[in-house]
């Protein structure tokens, strides 16, 4: 499997056979800076694909031939969409995760309670959600995580254990930080890229087609599109005879420490 770890010494044992080479016939510098290029990529890959399990293993979807999918939401509490987003899932009877930031929570206790309340799972998405998030030190990011899990404990009174990386970046940092905490990293199979696709009916038919057995849905309750596709998408899923389930029952997680 390609990881960090291996990726490392492949480059290394690669790098030391140039050298080997370089000193007996003598090779150009653009080699060496070809090799970092290649280096670079892959570890662009495994940082920014949040599936690749390059630096940590990150469950993203459930093993199983069961029609059975989970849908998850980033970014809330947020006012203007967040409420909505739960009358329609109350309105059918559908339970779905929630990745909170938690710098969101205060003002908003109310839908935070609304969201345990009702039902559904809460998770960790750290506190910033800064844009450099993953370029804080581990000593950083589990602060921060930590001051999420505070905000929601405060509120709700539990203490979220799956942790959905900002922007599903992961690096070194990030891994400790995940493993100090002692907390289940968590992705998705389908990013339905709603905060980009502004049309209702092509994002429908986006995620439509990637309905399967055992997938996660990435939305986002700070999207008025997402508000907008949510209804037909469900009722998309259970025209096709597909259950969907809590996150953490999918993917037969605890979703509390």
């Amino acid at each position: 499997m390609l990881n960090f770890r291996n990726t490392n010494i492949f480059f290394i044992v690669l790098l030391s056979f140039l050298v080997g080479v370089h000193i007996k016939y003598g090779l150009p510098v653009y080699v060496y800076l070809l090799l970092l290029i290649a280096w670079s990529l892959v570890v662009f890959y495994g940082c920014y694909y949040v599936g690749s399990g390059f630096f940590i293993k990150i469950v993203c979807k459930a093993g199983t031939d069961k029609k059975q999918i989970a849908i998850s939401f980033d970014d809330g509490p947020a006012t203007d969409h967040t409420p909505a987003v739960l009358q329609v899932l109350r309105s059918e009877n559908v339970k779905a995760a929630f990745f909170c930031i938690g710098h969101r929570i205060a003002g908003n206790e109310n839908i935070l309670l609304q969201i345990k309340d009702e039902g559904h799972t809460i998770g960790n998405h750290s506190y910033s959600h800064h844009f450099w998030f993953d370029m804080y030190s581990s000593k950083k990011m589990i602060a921060d995580l930590q001051q999420m899990d505070k905000e929601v404990e405060r509120v709700t009174g539990l203490r979220p254990k799956l942790f959905r990386p900002p922007y599903g970046v992961t690096n070194p940092n990030v891994k400790k930080a995940i493993i100090k905490g002692n907390y289940t990293p968590v992705g998705w199979s389908v990013r339905s890229m709603d905060t980009v696709i502004k049309d209702p009916s092509k994002l429908l038919d986006k995620i439509s087609r990637a309905i399967e057995p055992g997938a996660v849905f990435l939305f986002h309750d700070t999207s008025k599109t997402t508000l907008d596709v949510l209804p037909g998408f469900i009722q998309e899923v259970k025209k096709r005879g597909y259950e969907i389930v809590p996150l953490d029952k999918l993917l037969h997680l605890n979703a509390y420490a």
